[in-house]
């Protein structure tokens, strides 16, 4: 399973939006999925705060994943420190 991020978050809402204004999505559920949601931003938030805290860079939550080109699964990314 892919990882997640902030995009793919808005994606469900925004799904759950219409299915409700359709009628093919009933409010309880729309209701629990709101709630998490609101839980994931939440902690997205405290990951920033953390990576504010350390020196480090953002979220991977908030951050676009990445594109590769077809065939490639990954980049491994070395920094030097100084």
């Amino acid at each position: 399973m892919a990882k997640k991020n902030i995009d793919d978050l808005r994606e469900l809402l925004f799904s759950t939006i219409e299915g409700v204004k359709a009628g093919t999505l009933d409010v309880d559920r729309a209701k629990v999925i709101g709630d998490l949601s609101q839980v994931m931003v939440n902690t997205a938030a405290v990951e920033v705060k953390y990576a504010q805290a350390t020196g480090q860079k953002g979220s991977a939550f908030l951050e676009k994943a990445q594109e590769l080109p077809p065939g490639i699964t990954g980049v491994t990314v070395h920094r030097m420190r100084g």
